[in-house]
C-alpha cells in the first residue's frame, strides 16, 4: 500500500517507503536528521549511525538539500514532532542529487524570490499558500454545485472592454487564414501589428461576467471560473495584471438577495479552509479568530454615503460620490470584525450595466464586500439593468460602442427578467484568508506590471 506522509496515523508502527525530497538536514555526528516531504505533508526522518549500514549513513550524512530520495523506515509517533510523527530510516536511495540550491536560509528580497518562483514555490509557507489556494477553489465549485449553479464557460478573447477601456490589453487576431499571412514577413517586422486596418484586434478577457448572462436564460444559474487580464498601472499589493476570478449570475435574483448569496458563499468557503486546512493556517501562523468570526455568517451592510461620512471621521479627504482606493478601504475594513458590504454606489463611477436605484436614480443597485483586518474589496457585485431601453441609454452615455454591445442588448429583448450577479477575486480571497502580505504569493506565478517571467 502506498504511503504519504499525511497518511502517518494509519501507518504507526508499519514499516514504509517514502518518495520525496530532503528540504532540510541537521547532523549530530552518530544521528542525522532529514526533513522530508512528499507533496502530502512533512516528516522529520532520523538516521541512527549505529543502526544502519555504514553506506546508508553515509548517503544520509551526504545527502543535500532539495535532492530527491527513496526511504524506508519505521512510522514512530513523536509528540515533539510538529506532525506528530517521525520515521527512522533504515535505508536511503539518492534518485538525484540536487545542485547547490540558491534559496537558503538567510533572508532574500521579494525581487531575488520572484526571479526563483519556481523554486519558491517548494517553500513550506508558499506549500501551505497553495493548499488552501486550492480548498478555495474546490469549496466554490462544491458550494456552488449544492446551490443548483452550473459551470458556463466564457471566452478568453473578447472584442470588447466589461469593466473599462482604460485597463485592456489588446491582441492583434492574426489572420492565419488569409493567403497574404506570412509569418517570416511578421518575424521582420514587414506587418504592422499596431495597425488594425492591417489586423483585427480582441481583447484578453477582463470579466466572463456579461457571457454568462446569456447563460441564465437557459440555466437559471450559473458560474465560470478563469483567468482574468487587466492591464492596470498599479503597483499596490492589491493587484495583479492577471487573476482567477469566479463570477456567478442568477435570475429572479434582486440586490438584498445577491448579497445573501454572496454571505453564503463566503461562510462556506471559510468553513471549509478551517475545517480542512488548520496545519496550513498554524504553518502561516494566521490567527483564526478572524476567521471563526466570518464563518458566523450575519455580515453587516452599510451605504456609500455612510462610508464616506466613516472616512471623513477618520480624517481622509474624499468627495460625497468618489470612489474608493486602497487607503480607503483598508481603513473602512479595519472597522469590521467580519466581511461586510458597502452598497448602492454612485452611478457614475460604476460599470454601465448596474440596474438603478429606484428610490435614488442616481445610485446604483450594487455591493463590494470587504474582508476585515485592512484587506478591502473581494467581491463586487450587482443587480444587472434588465429594461432594454435604460440599459441602451447607460451604453450612450459611457460612450460605448453600441455595435459591440448588440447581443448583450439582445438579452433584454427576448423574455428579460430581473437578475443578480458578482465576481470574486480568487488571489484577493486567499490573500485575506492566509492573512499576506501582498498578493503575488497568493498566486503560482504572479503577474504583475514589471514581471511576467518565469
Amino acid at each position: 500500500m502506498e504511503y504519504r506522509i499525511n497518511q502517518s496515523a494509519e501507518f504507526n508502527g508499519k514499516e514504509v517507503t517514502l518518495k520525496g525530497w530532503v528540504y532540510n538536514k541537521r547532523s549530530s555526528g552518530s544521528i542525522v536528521f532529514l526533513q522530508l516531504r512528499d507533496g502530502s505533508g512533512f516528516i522529520q526522518g532520523v538516521v541512527v549511525r549505529s543502526e544502519v549500514d555504514e553506506q546508508v549513513f553515509k548517503y544520509a550524512d551526504k545527502v543535500t538539500l532539495e535532492s530527491s530520495v527513496i526511504v524506508t523506515g519505521i512510522v514512530k509517533e513523536e509528540k515533539r514532532s510538529p506532525t506528530g510523527y517521525e520515521i527512522m530510516i533504515k535505508d536511503i536511495n539518492i534518485v538525484s542529487m540536487s545542485a547547490e540550491y540558491p534559496i537558503g536560509k538567510k533572508e532574500h528580497g521579494p525581487d531575488f524570490l520572484l526571479s526563483h518562483r519556481h523554486l519558491w514555490l517548494r517553500s513550506k509557507r508558499q506549500w501551505a499558500i497553495q493548499r488552501v489556494r486550492n480548498t478555495i477553489i474546490n469549496a466554490i465549485f462544491e458550494h456552488l454545485n449544492n446551490e443548483g449553479y452550473i459551470k458556463i464557460d466564457a471566452p478568453i478573447f473578447t472584442p470588447n472592454a466589461c469593466e473599462g477601456t482604460t485597463t485592456l490589453y489588446p491582441v492583434p487576431y492574426l489572420p492565419a487564414w488569409k493567403e497574404d499571412f506570412d509569418k517570416e514577413k511578421i518575424s521582420k517586422g514587414k506587418y504592422d501589428i499596431t495597425n488594425s486596418d492591417n489586423f483585427p484586434f480582441v481583447y484578453l478577457s477582463q470579466s466572463g461576467q456579461l457571457y454568462i448572462e446569456a447563460a441564465i436564460f437557459a440555466h437559471g444559474k450559473v458560474f465560470d471560473f478563469g483567468p482574468t487580464f487587466r492591464a492596470e498601472k498599479s503597483k499596490t499589493r492589491r493587484h495583479l495584471t492577471e487573476f482567477w476570478m469566479m463570477d456567478a449570475e442568477a435570475v429572479f435574483v434582486e440586490h438584498a438577495q445577491n448579497m445573501k448569496v454572496q454571505e453564503k458563499l463566503i461562510t462556506f468557503i471559510v468553513s471549509t479552509v478551517l475545517k480542512n486546512n488548520i496545519n496550513e493556517l498554524k504553518i502561516l501562523e494566521r490567527d483564526i479568530k478572524p476567521l471563526q468570526q466570518t464563518a458566523l455568517g450575519d455580515y453587516p451592510v452599510i451605504s456609500h454615503k455612510e462610508a464616506v461620512v466613516r472616512l471623513k471621521k477618520s480624517n481622509i479627504n474624499i468627495g460625497e460620490r468618489d470612489d474608493f482606493g486602497a487607503e480607503a478601504e483598508t481603513i473602512l475594513s479595519n472597522q469590521f470584525d467580519r466581511p461586510f458590504f458597502i452598497e448602492k454606489y454612485p452611478k457614475e463611477i460604476k460599470a454601465f450595466y448596474m440596474k438603478e436605484d429606484s428610490e435614488d436614480p442616481t445610485r446604483v443597485l450594487n455591493s463590494d464586500m470587504l474582508a476585515p483586518e485592512g484587506y478591502g474589496e473581494i467581491i463586487g457585485g450587482s443587480q444587472r439593468e434588465d429594461d432594454y431601453d435604460k440599459l441602451l441609454s447607460r451604453i450612450r452615455e459611457h460612450k460605448l460602442n453600441e455595435s459591440d454591445f448588440q447581443w448583450y442588448l439582445d438579452l433584454r429583448k427576448y423574455g428579460s427578467v430581473p437578475h443578480s450577479g458578482f465576481g470574486v477575486g480568487l488571489e484577493r480571497l486567499v490573500s485575506w484568508i492566509c492573512k499576506l502580505d501582498h498578493l503575488r504569493e497568493s498566486i503560482p506565478f504572479p503577474r504583475m506590471m514589471e514581471r511576467f517571467n518565469p
